[in-house]
């Protein structure tokens, strides 16, 4: 029997699951429901959730939501990733000066835990992941 995928989401993931009016929203649902019907273990970088939580608040101008989503992942069943010293001295091996101001310390930081974990994709619409060598969780069968 094969292991269940182990997989890593960004904050994008997470925005575009939870906005309605996201324009990924519908691609990020049946990702998400692919991801549950391969059993897959999902992991939260601490991170990931404040970045997704502060671009609800700020940007969809949603505090009700961003207060909602982070009630959510206090839920003990949901894997949320400690970030440390360690996993920002590992992020900065996906960082430079010269890395896009698309592709933050958030992104390495993610890399960083994907690495860590070995997992086997991460969950996001970012191609930074890709020419980084990782596979998207879209690609998962």
């Amino acid at each position: 029997m094969n292991k269940p995928p182990l997989v890593v989401v960004d904050a994008d993931a997470i925005v575009a699951q939870v906005s309605t009016g996201d324009n990924l929203h519908d691609k990020a649902i049946k990702i998400a429901k692919n991801l549950a019907q391969l059993n897959a273990q999902v992991f939260y970088p601490a991170t990931a959730i404040t970045e997704a939580v502060t671009y609800i608040q700020r940007v969809l101008g949603s505090g009700a939501a961003a207060y909602a989503i982070t009630i959510a992942f206090t839920d003990p069943n949901i894997n949320v990733v400690e970030i440390n010293q360690n996993t920002i001295k590992h992020a900065a091996q996906f960082f430079s000066p010269t890395t896009s101001r698309k592709n933050t310390l958030y992104d390495c930081i993610v890399a960083a835990v994907a690495e860590e974990y070995k997992a086997e994709a991460i969950f996001s619409f970012d191609k930074f992941y890709k020419k980084k060598g990782f596979k998207l969780a879209s690609e998962l069968k």
